[in-house]
């Protein structure tokens, strides 16, 4: 057995981990655009990446490792370092090498706009300002921001029935090119577990299923997705159930805050695909109702058009029938097997829902046992005004 223990430190609640934002200079009025991660102890590491074909030099950089530890993690914004050929990694390593004696193994991440050149010198004079005994995870957090609003972090402590704890934390962004294929987004995990890499990579392969690869904003995939889990193990103590419960909680968090954060949203929607023929067919569903841009602006007008979901499911390519399907918005059951429910009560009642900043839309097909959760937002006029001058 074990207990979840919330905290508040972020990306330094594990012991030995360090981290803290500056400003180099890369984004507007000194605001904080360069962090890192640093442990007193090199760290085994698990990653998950984007599934865009088109990937940045940091991910190309940091796959030519192969199998190594690391004790640190520069992370720059505003600029993503894809697109940019040999010279991209030849810019890492030029960068990498600048970093302290007490850095190991270091890599980098980035995120911003594509096809720039990193700006080698700032990024450079800008490392020069880390102070490696900080733990500032607030700064570091707000550093990595793009077109985020807020930013995001959480944290756990694991306390075990011997007495033993260990503790993971973390730090992400995102808030648009966000698609359920990893979502577009850098996250970074640390732990004190004293879990093995091959099990840190297992856990986090089958915890990012349902938790960023379950998010979209607006079904575009990234060059620069990024997850890393870094374990230090310095703790002495391990539970896998506890481990992966704190994991998942840590990692769903923040894929329902990146959708809530979404470019312009102003609804967090979960959409949950029921009685599907398989657990595969009900993703499908799922992601097809988080992707729809004409749910999606239904969404943001507030229009409770149910038709559009049915449509939505029939057209995902999956098995379906109007006369096994059943649509609710919360519990408000607007379509049932056939039945047509949607009177102007019904309408009224869910026009109510739909103006709550978060509510579910649930679709059972009854077909059979299959079933996922899905997260998505609305798309209105804001995320196309941030994304026509994204670079200017």
């Amino acid at each position: 057995m074990y207990k979840l223990i919330e905290l508040q430190t972020g990306i330094c609640s594990a012991q030995g981990f360090f981290a803290d934002g500056i400003s180099a200079g890369l984004k507007a009025k000194s605001a904080k655009d360069m962090a890192f991660i640093y442990s007193e102890k090199e760290c085994e590491i698990a990653s998950v990446f984007t599934t865009n074909k088109m990937t940045a030099a940091p991910i190309r950089h940091f796959r030519a490792k192969g199998d190594f530890k690391t004790n640190f993690v520069l992370i720059n914004a505003k600029n993503a370092n894809a697109m940019t050929g040999k010279e991209g990694i030849e810019d890492i390593e030029t960068i990498l090498k600048t970093l302290p004696k007490e850095v190991i193994n270091p890599v980098m991440s980035s995120t911003g706009v594509i096809g720039v050149r990193l700006p080698q010198e700032k990024i450079i004079q800008g490392a020069k300002l880390f102070d490696l005994s900080k733990k500032e995870p607030n700064a570091a957090a707000s550093a990595i921001m793009t077109t985020d609003s807020f930013s995001k972090q959480k944290a756990f402590k694991v306390e075990l029935e011997d007495g033993s704890s260990f503790s993971l934390g973390a730090m992400a962004k995102g808030a648009g090119m966000i698609n359920p294929a990893m979502a577009t987004m850098l996250c970074f995990i640390t732990t004190d577990a004293d879990i093995s890499n091959v099990e840190m990579q297992e856990i986090l392969n089958e915890v990012t299923i349902t938790t960023f690869n379950a998010a979209s904003v607006d079904g575009d995939t990234s060059t620069n997705d990024t997850v890393m889990l870094l374990s230090n193990r310095v703790s002495g103590a391990y539970d896998r159930a506890g481990f992966k419960d704190a994991l998942k909680q840590i990692m769903l968090f923040l894929a329902r805050e990146m959708v809530r954060d979404g470019e312009g949203a102003t609804k967090l929607v979960t959409y949950k695909v029921t009685g599907a023929i398989s657990d595969a067919a009900a993703e499908v569903v799922a992601k097809s109702l988080s992707n729809s841009l004409l749910v999606k602006t239904a969404l943001y007008g507030e229009d409770p058009n149910w038709g559009r979901i049915a449509s939505t499911v029939g057209a995902s390519g999956v098995e379906a029938n109007e006369e096994t399907l059943s649509i609710s918005f919360n519990d408000l059951c607007v379509y049932d097997t056939g039945k047509l429910l949607f009177d102007e009560k019904m309408e009224e009642m869910a026009s109510k829902i739909m103006q709550l900043d978060s509510f579910s839309i649930s679709c059972d097909l009854g077909l059979g046992e299959g079933k996922f959760t899905s997260f998505g937002c609305d798309l209105g006029y804001e995320y196309v005004k941030i994304n026509a001058d994204y670079r200017t």
